[in-house]
């Protein structure tokens, strides 16, 4: 489910999945690959409970930003980001994906 609004997610960002409810900036287009990372981002929230991922994508980030000069490279190689842009464009990703595949 896609929730189109002008507050989440913050600025430069297209969608947020928080919850496996997608919250889509008002204007953004979402494409099948769009969707497809927020599902990929879905599979990874249910393995970890939910609290588990927002916990380990909040520390991975922080810890990223240690080694990063500017934010958006440091969300850029959390590892579930990484597993969710190298998959956003195959639609048949999810069949086949292994369990916390972020991680391999």
């Amino acid at each position: 489910m896609v929730i189109y609004n002008s507050i989440i997610p913050f600025n430069g960002f297209k969608a947020i999945n928080i919850c496996g409810l997608i919250f889509a900036r008002k204007n953004a287009k979402m494409k099948d690959t769009d969707l497809n990372h927020e599902k990929i981002h879905t599979k990874q929230i249910l393995e970890l409970l939910i609290i588990g991922f927002y916990l380990c994508y909040v520390f991975e980030w922080l810890f990223r930003l240690i080694f990063h000069k500017y934010e958006k490279d440091a969300y850029h190689s959390v590892s579930f980001e990484k597993e969710a842009y190298a998959h956003q464009n195959d639609l048949e990703y999810l069949k086949s994906r292994k369990h916390y595949a972020m991680w391999r």
